[in-house]
């Protein structure tokens, strides 16, 4: 009978928890594999763990390294990414095992009175059954607290990746002291150590884990945020600068317009005296003037003009069709720097989608603008290779003044047609502009 119980506990168990295992290891990866790699990888690694080379660590490495090349070659994940999630699987289940097996130490002298085949029998299968429970509640944490895409940072792995090793070599350590302690007395009844001691040690370890794991969470997001706090940074002072050229250019308009007369009067007393090439010349310098004066895109806005203007000229340098019919009131309770937030991203967005298409295809940006009392549409509509939508900082940015003027924002695409539309709620007190 016992043969049959070590049989069972051996292989089908362990098979059943190398299966679990792997599920556990492509869930965090979020993939989904064939069924028949299951039932590979399980043969594969009831082998290795039956042959394989003894002692606790070494089984954990080569666990961790099976699971790993089966997450690079089934599931196509990098190597990094691979190792994290493969050693915190490993981690996981032993934990989970070893919370369960002094939990039922605990238990078991207090089913004396019972037959102790049943009840070993009984420990064996239910112990099994909640450790497989335990390991998917603390998938279903890690994966929706945890694992999230945006927040995995590959250059950073290691940062949670030796904390979650040392875990494992502390638990490891701690077990063979502890238990190497263990006498037998004169009855040959073997007595180990308080068993209590074990499990909070066990559950320590496993808080421990998921310490680790939230403050490598903070950090990446704070990693993140920092990034995207610089580059907003350079994207306000870029944008200064474009204010900047747009009030001088407005100083130099108003110049003009004041000297206007100076200018006629110039040409006028010329034609007179009988001097038409000089007039000419001189009406000629009067055009340059006007051109370098001139906004190439007319928005009404002088700083939004010049920003269109240069976003629109690099797009028309490189082959791109451009249209602009927006016109916005001026002054009004709009903030200069946060249309121009708006039109930057949205145009940055539509020239680099623009230029990821194949040279064969058509590449246009179109830019429309209307009001409607109090309210502004913008909407940039632009060509692109098409396929899904992803939301950068960009888009979070122009989410970000759409919702200041309790508008909003969105996207949508049809085809190799990419449409943003942006709706803006104009303050009826106009702010001072920046």
């Amino acid at each position: 009978m016992a043969e049959y119980v070590d049989f069972f506990n051996e292989y089908i168990m362990g098979s059943i928890q190398m299966l679990f295992g792997f599920y556990l290891f492509t869930r965090f990866l979020y993939k989904k594999i064939k069924f028949y790699y299951y039932f590979l990888y399980t043969l594969c690694a009831v082998a290795v763990i039956h042959f394989g080379p003894a002692g606790m660590i070494a089984g954990f490495a080569v666990y961790v390294l099976l699971l790993a090349a089966c997450g690079i070659l089934i599931c196509r994940s990098d190597w990094k990414t691979a190792v994290l999630y493969a050693a915190l699987s490993a981690l996981i289940m032993q934990l989970v095992y070893g919370i369960m097996n002094s939990l039922l130490s605990i238990l078991y002298p207090l089913m004396s009175a019972f037959d102790q085949s049943r009840v070993g029998i009984i420990f064996m299968l239910s112990g099994n059954i909640v450790s497989l429970l335990m390991m998917g509640a603390c998938c279903y944490m890690v994966r929706r607290y945890f694992s999230d895409n945006e927040i995995i940072e590959k250059q950073y792995v290691f940062l949670v990746l030796i904390p979650m090793l040392m875990i494992f070599i502390m638990d490891e350590y701690i077990n063979s002291v502890v238990y190497s302690m263990a006498v037998t007395d004169d009855s040959k009844i073997t007595i180990y150590p308080n068993h209590c001691q074990m499990l909070v040690m066990q559950l320590l370890g496993m808080a421990g884990l998921f310490c680790i794991l939230f403050v490598y969470k903070n950090l990446m997001r704070n990693f993140r945020l920092s990034t995207e706090l610089s580059l907003l940074e350079q994207e306000e002072h870029s944008l200064n600068q474009y204010v900047e050229e747009a009030k001088t250019r407005y100083e130099k308009t108003k110049s003009f317009r004041h000297d206007i007369k100076n200018h006629i009067t110039v040409v006028k007393e010329l034609l007179q005296n009988g001097r038409p090439e000089q007039a000419l010349h001189y009406i000629g310098d009067m055009e340059k003037i006007a051109e370098e004066l001139s906004f190439p895109c007319s928005t009404n806005n002088p700083v939004v003009d010049i920003l269109a203007g240069n976003k629109l000229g690099i797009a028309k340098n490189l082959g791109i069709d451009v249209c602009c019919s927006l016109f916005l009131p001026y002054p009004c309770g709009l903030r200069d720097i946060d249309i121009c937030i708006i039109l930057s991203n949205a145009l940055d967005n539509a020239v680099h989608a623009c230029r990821n298409m194949n040279d064969s295809a058509e590449k246009y940006i179109h830019v429309t603008g209307r009001m409607q009392g109090e309210l502004l549409f913008i909407e940039v509509e632009n060509s692109f290779q098409g396929g899904g939508l992803k939301k950068g900082t960009g888009l979070s940015n122009i989410k970000a003044v759409a919702e200041k003027y309790h508008g909003a924002m969105s996207v949508k695409t049809q085809g190799m047609v990419f449409i943003l539309n942006v709706l803006l709620i104009i303050p009826q007190h106009p702010g001072s502009n920046a």
